[in-house]
């Protein structure tokens, strides 16, 4: 899980009545991995903020999106299909994403 998004599921856990404690039980237990923002991120961040300032797209889909570009994942979990079906990552042509 990048890191930036952890803020966005604890308030999505608040507004569907769930739990955040267990997500950082998770966390904890080690069943759920938090990747951090490298500095390397930070840079890509403001360029894809740069690139897609029309789609009003926030830091924190910008940090996820630089964050698996160097992982080079191909698949990223998000409920936000509307920003991620538009923005290009470098490392595959599309992202599949999930659920989808």
């Amino acid at each position: 899980m990048p890191a930036p998004a952890l803020v966005e599921v604890d308030s999505l856990c608040a507004y569907a009545a769930g739990r955040f404690d267990s997500v950082l039980e998770q966390i904890g237990t080690g069943a759920l991995v938090v990747e951090e923002l490298l500095p390397e991120d930070y840079r890509r961040a403001r360029q894809l903020l740069e690139t897609y300032a029309d789609l009003r797209v926030g830091f924190v889909d910008v940090a996820v999106l630089a964050i698996v570009e160097r992982l080079r994942e191909p698949k990223l979990a998000t409920l936000d299909h509307r920003h991620f079906t538009v923005m290009r990552p470098r490392h595959v042509d599309s992202l599949e994403l999930l659920p989808a």
